[in-house]
């Protein structure tokens, strides 16, 4: 094998990935800097194929964001843009002008909106960007040539070519994988200190009973309890007889023996490139076809290392394009005609945002979040794809940052309109819309801005509190108790009869929720003041915690897509067209933080999702069941789904 050859290869390859990039991002200066660095200028001036290609390119920058951007194209880069496509038609571009092919383009930058006009109708096809892409690397495959550098060098410029964010993304991953061997380390030699000193105890009651001395069963109970606490992490039950022959040592050989855990297989791993490409470029029906294969590979799969290792493949490849400010994002296909195509990338957002990393990722780029409002906005029927946008924004106000900006961006005030009118939406959409109202009710500026427009919001949340769905009573509870805290907001309260409206709701057999209302008609009568300082300045730390962590069924609810006769969908889809090599990224499962909880009979205080609430209710049921066997169990109305 020949290395400079293979080196020339890899040089060549990293430059054409390096063209083709600035290309799909629309990256003007950064692609003609490449292209007049590795295209000698011999063939740039005289060769009229290479002029008519750096044509169509010139125009594919100029009319990139009008094709790429999320709602309305920026003006300054759009005009900048405009400027550099004038300037170049004053100069290379001028030796074409006499080209009937290109005499059109010379009016593009005078047209208001080229969009709509008949003369550049073609350049708003979708196909005309792929295949401009294609005659792009035709061209570079022929003609890229690499240069006689120094070795060190060439070997550099192969290292800086590849993905460096992943490269960072590994290490990030290896120092978190190191933290928690430290902590089991650290772990360990406490065991084996503990261990070490009730062996010494046990070696001097030998020593003592060989001398004639006799051990009390009391003593060997309790040496034999700390035993196990240190071995177990917790308490033992005092019933245990350790001194009953063979107790101990029978309990000694079975904490040795190793858990047999059911091995789950890993998925295969996949070509994400590939897989991203198709889902810019390909027909709605296939865009539609990947997008659910990808979800139902991160709904169906099982809760552990195998759910964990598809979700860090899909980060760590950037499937959603989050990472970088690329206006290929997969949040265009919001964007989308085809209503499918919408509603299939709504639920796969959503389910990004059912898991803690998940949402870290969707908050790595300011743009996902508008974007998800956006939609929420322009759906004004309530569909499913409004459903899943509305779960996902629900999911994110969890993390702090991003209750801010929601609040910002007047998301309360579109909340309060919808659930005025109540009884037109699924319970999903009211569930999820009350409980996002609560969550950004729990934060100072969201008090505020509900004292805005108080007796709306009190009106809103009063009706609420006699709706036949009672899996809402929680959140509607928490959002009143919450802006209760508000002088404003609590006379207002007083003045429209709040108290008298709420006695009306506490009934017999459901003690938690007459507690709750008791809660709030003391916040009603309170004379404390607010604290003026925002809860931003208060806390550094996130709300977003590994326990709120849950894939509702409604994910996959009411699939509209059917596969046809003979066609691949589904995980087939994946693995059969989309096979990659070495995609998937292991990550130590982080250790679950204690967590803040509170009492049942207090309104919620904290940011929760409807699915882990419901969780933490059947969690706390069960906990009842087990532990007052001999008393009748009472179920809250209202807290609890069959």
């Amino acid at each position: 094998i020949k290395f400079p050859n293979i080196l020339e290869n890899i040089l060549i390859s990293t430059m054409l990935d390096n063209i083709l990039t600035a290309f799909e991002d629309g990256s003007r200066k950064v692609f003609f800097e490449l292209w007049e660095e590795h295209i000698p200028q011999q063939i740039r001036d005289s060769q009229p194929l290479t002029q008519k290609l750096e044509f169509y390119l010139q125009i594919h920058f100029t009319i990139f964001p009008l094709k790429n951007s999320v709602g309305n194209p920026d003006k300054a880069d759009t005009d900048e843009r405009i400027f550099h496509f004038k300037k170049y038609l004053e100069t290379r571009g001028a030796t074409l002008s006499q080209t009937p092919e290109f005499l059109p383009f010379y009016a593009l930058p005078f047209v208001p909106n080229p969009t709509v006009h008949p003369s550049f109708k073609e350049l708003f096809q979708d196909s005309w960007t792929p295949e401009l892409k294609m005659r792009l690397k035709k061209f570079l495959s022929m003609n890229l040539r690499a240069k006689n550098i120094p070795r060190l060098l060439s070997l550099y410029i192969v290292a800086k070519g590849k993905n460096m964010h992943q490269l960072q993304q590994q290490l990030v991953e290896a120092e978190r994988r190191a933290a928690a061997y430290m902590k089991k380390y650290n772990k360990m030699q406490e065991d084996y200190h503990n261990l070490i000193g009730v062996t010494a105890e046990l070696v001097d009651s030998l020593e003592a009973t060989v001398n004639g001395k006799m051990i009390t069963p009391e003593y060997l109970q309790s040496v034999c309890i700390r035993l196990f606490s240190n071995k177990m992490g917790q308490s033992l039950p005092q019933t245990i007889d350790f001194t009953r022959p063979g107790t101990a040592s029978s309990m000694l050989r079975a904490s040795i023996v190793p858990v047999k855990s059911k091995d789950v297989p890993l998925l295969p791993s996949l070509d994400y490139e590939r897989l991203k490409n198709d889902l810019v470029y390909g027909n709605d029906r296939l865009k539609a076809l990947l997008l659910q294969a990808l979800r139902w590979r991160l709904t169906q799969s099982q809760a552990g290392e195998q759910r964990d290792t598809v979700l860090q493949a899909y980060i760590s490849n950037d499937l959603l394009e989050c990472h970088r400010s690329s206006q290929r994002s997969l949040f265009n296909l919001f964007n989308s005609k085809s209503e499918v195509v919408r509603q299939y990338t709504a639920r796969l957002v959503n389910a990004f945002a059912s898991l803690s990393d998940g949402r870290l990722y969707l908050s790595q780029n300011t743009v996902v979040l508008r974007v998800l409002e956006e939609t929420l906005k322009a759906e004004e029927k309530d569909s499913i794809t409004r459903e899943n946008v509305l779960g996902a924004l629900q999911k994110l106000s969890l993390r702090r940052v991003l209750q801010s900006t929601m609040i910002k961006d007047g998301i309360m005030f579109w909340l309060v309109n919808v659930l005025e009118d109540s009884d037109s939406l699924s319970d999903y959409t009211l569930e999820y819309s009350i409980a996002l109202f609560m969550n950004l009710c729990l934060r100072t500026r969201g008090k505020q801005k509900c004292a805005e427009y108080a007796s709306r919001v009190l009106k809103v949340l009063s009706d609420l509190l006699g709706h036949e769905n009672h899996e809402i009573r929680p959140y509607v509870n928490g959002a009143l108790y919450s802006i209760l805290a508000v002088p404003s907001i609590r006379d207002e309260a007083k003045a429209m009869g709040m108290e008298e409206i709420l006695w009306c709701f506490i009934k017999e057999g459901s003690s938690e929720m007459n507690r709750q209302i008791e809660f709030i008609i003391k916040q009603l009568n309170s004379e404390e003041m607010p604290d003026d300082v925002d809860t931003d300045e208060e806390e550094e730390e996130e709300d977003d915690e590994d326990e709120h962590e849950a894939m509702e069924a409604d994910l996959d609810k009411a699939e509209v897509l059917k596969p046809q006769p003979a066609e691949l969908s589904g995980e087939k889809l994946l693995t059969t067209e989309y096979l990659g090599i070495m995609t998937n990224t292991v990550k130590a499962r982080r250790k679950p933080m204690p967590s803040l909880h509170q009492s049942f009979d207090e309104p919620l205080q904290r940011p929760v999702t409807p699915s882990t609430h419901r969780t933490t209710l059947l969690k706390k049921i069960t906990h009842l069941k087990i532990h007052s066997r001999d008393q009748p169990l009472e179920i809250p109305q209202g807290q609890l789904i069959l």
